[in-house]
């Protein structure tokens, strides 16, 4: 993964950004921290399937070990509510 400086994409445009998308996922960094990163559509979408793949195999192992409430969604939003 790569860092670019915000101010490189200020001077440059998104020309700085698609060269450096080349190595994967860029770090932008302003005031000397990293406070965004840019990745390309392709990345961002497997991110999304590897995350939604992995709340599914957690839901079904809270499934299998019984760490489900069972009932209405109107009657588990309450209980979320009360929670809080």
């Amino acid at each position: 993964m790569s860092t670019m400086p915000v101010q490189e994409i200020k001077r440059r445009g998104m020309s700085a950004v698609d060269e450096a998308l080349e190595d994967g996922p860029v770090h932008l960094v302003k005031s000397n921290r990293v406070e965004y990163v840019v990745m390309s559509k392709n990345d961002y979408e497997e991110l999304m399937n590897d995350l939604t793949e992995a709340r599914l195999a957690a839901s079904e192992m809270d499934l299998r070990e019984g760490r489900v409430r069972r009932g209405s969604a109107e009657k588990l939003m309450k209980t979320l509510v009360s929670e809080e």
